[in-house]
């Protein structure tokens, strides 16, 4: 794995019926995953969480990357193997988080910017030792009220393809990640044209820093209705709509797009995600990068409890199958 070039890992990771699990919650938000199933969150219950889902049996046939944080990529599993060679054993790319979440953007109320700049190159290459092969950076762009600024999709857009062009040079590929949020009670044109606008920014922003677009994967929202929109809709009008303005702004350079499910349910991800492959060929490949929408039944069987970690990887690798066959556009929902 480690001779493969950038533009082969990047292909790799959206190879057909494969896409990424997103394994990266903070340590904040993996709390409150846990909370929901009365579980305390410590390094060893966190630890044994995602041991039960990079160990899964034949997940390989369906996950092609984990993205992990920062504690993870340096974790043992009980038996003294480290995580990352317990993934490269079922044929998985580890990848790493590299933002340090969002602040509040100065002078833009309400408004926020990713931070992480300070330190990157360095750390991106101790990442690269540690077994790392790419990585992810999540800008946040929040619709109404005014927003989102020009100021701030522009300040956005230039911290990723910063962070871009530093994963490069450090022989990782780079997940860029513009996400507008779904909360909200805007309609899905507003999304839409917030989308279109935050994509131009961003390849804009690529382009003069040099990132080369065979090298990196784009992981961005769907579009699709504010969630307190009186009107949702449709999945084949978020299908639709999601591909053409993705044929509008990104370049067919780009080797793939990882989806992600940004609060969707796993059924609902899943469908919009089956819609789009049965569009017909895409100049990318129209792959997943889910967190919630592949772990949301696993973490429910599980409870925090070492008996049911069997339970939760049968769960796990169910939801996962139906993700893949949605990748390949092969889904129904009669397979749930």
């Amino acid at each position: 794995m480690d001779e493969l070039e950038l533009e082969d890992i990047a292909l790799a990771l959206v190879a057909p019926s494969k896409g990424i699990l997103a394994a990266d919650e903070s340590t904040g938000t993996i709390k409150k995953r846990f909370d929901s199933i009365n579980t305390a969150s410590t390094e060893e219950s966190r630890r044994d969480y995602r041991e039960l889902l990079f160990s899964a049996k034949g997940i390989g046939d369906y996950i092609s990357g984990v993205i992990l944080y920062d504690e993870t990529l340096r974790q043992n599993a009980k038996d003294g193997r480290s995580l990352v060679s317990l993934m490269k054993d079922q044929g998985i790319i580890p990848g790493i988080k590299v933002d340090m979440g969002t602040k509040p953007l100065a002078f833009a109320e309400g408004e926020l910017i990713t931070e992480g700049l300070d330190g990157l190159r360095d750390r991106l290459t101790e990442y690269h030792k540690l077994g790392a092969r790419f990585a992810k950076w999540r800008a946040v762009i929040s619709i109404g009220d005014g927003k989102p600024s020009e100021y701030c999709i522009n300040t956005n857009a230039h911290a990723l393809a910063r962070y871009a062009a530093l994963c490069q040079e450090a022989g990782l590929v780079p997940i860029v990640e513009p996400e507008v949020l779904m909360d909200g009670d805007h309609d899905i044109d507003e999304c839409y044209a917030v989308t279109e606008t935050t994509l131009k920014a961003v390849f804009d922003e690529l382009y003069k820093q040099r990132v080369v677009l065979e090298q990196m994967l784009l992981k961005p929202n769907m579009v699709i209705s504010g969630k307190d929109c009186p009107e949702q809709a449709d999945v084949e009008e978020v299908a639709t709509k999601t591909i053409y303005c993705f044929q509008q702004t990104v370049p067919a350079a780009v080797p793939g797009i990882v989806f992600l499910s940004g609060g969707q349910s796993e059924r609902q991800a899943t469908e919009h995600l089956n819609a789009m492959n049965q569009m017909g060929n895409h100049p990318w490949e129209i792959s997943y990068s889910f967190g919630r929408a592949l772990q949301a039944s696993a973490l429910q069987a599980w409870q925090g409890k070492a008996e049911n970690a069997e339970a939760a990887q049968a769960a796990f690798l169910h939801r996962a199958k139906l993700t893949s066959a949605a990748r390949d556009g092969e889904y129904s929902s009669d397979m749930e």
